[in-house]
């Protein structure tokens, strides 16, 4: 797969050696030269020297060739122009942006280009949610414009799926259960797996299949 990255910084750089780990390949536009410099060379990374709001600047790096996008500057505003560029102007299939300011968090939508929205603080507070949250459906992820998303929840004792397998649970449609913790190891869910309280089930979700969901596990 090849993914192109807008912003050499820290987090640029991270997501770049992961990815490279894993086999992709990868292209960072970074705007400062001294930062392009002081790279030591990465298997099958690339490095461009632009700025990547300038469409002339992406088409010289070939940015049009990913599969993905990943706009990871410290700039909101940069990474919503790299985000609706990739999309209108390269149609790249899939664009994940940078959130700096959680404020912000409203403006990366589709209507920018942005297909998932990564905003540290917001993840942060999920994660609080779901450590000490037992009984409460708690939202880790949204994407499609926050159209869909992943939730989870910890079994309570009273919960209406404590006991029962997951075929029998009457999910809506637009629902599925992905994933189930149990004792600290990973459940892959089946149609005869049964749940039980305490088990951390994770689901993906539709915004219209959310309160059905949250009958079915919380009650």
């Amino acid at each position: 797969m090849k993914v192109s990255i807008a912003g050499g910084g820290v987090v640029g750089q991270f997501i770049a050696r992961d990815l490279v780990a894993n086999g992709h390949e990868v292209l960072i536009v970074e705007s400062d030269p001294a930062v392009s410099a002081r790279q030591e060379p990465l298997p099958n990374c690339t490095w461009f020297t632009g700025d990547a709001c300038e469409v002339s600047t992406l088409h010289r790096a070939g940015f049009g060739d990913a599969d993905v996008v990943v706009a990871a500057t410290g700039d909101d505003e940069d990474n919503l122009v790299v985000s609706l560029l990739s999309k209108q102007e390269f149609a790249v299939p899939r664009v994940i942006a940078r959130v700096n300011h959680p404020k912000n968090r409203w403006l990366f939508n589709e209507s920018w280009g942005v297909d998932v929205s990564v905003s540290v603080p917001h993840l942060l507070t999920a994660l609080v949610e779901e450590a000490v949250s037992v009984g409460t459906l708690v939202r880790l992820l949204h994407f499609a414009e926050g159209k869909a998303g992943l939730v989870e929840v910890t079994l309570a004792e009273e919960s209406p799926a404590d006991g029962r397998v997951i075929s029998d649970l009457g999910m809506p449609r637009d629902a599925s259960v992905v994933a189930v913790v149990r004792d600290r190891r990973v459940v892959v869910p089946r149609g005869d797996t049964t749940l039980q309280a305490g088990d951390e089930v994770i689901a993906l979700v539709t915004e219209d299949a959310e309160d059905a969901v949250r009958a079915i596990l919380v009650g």
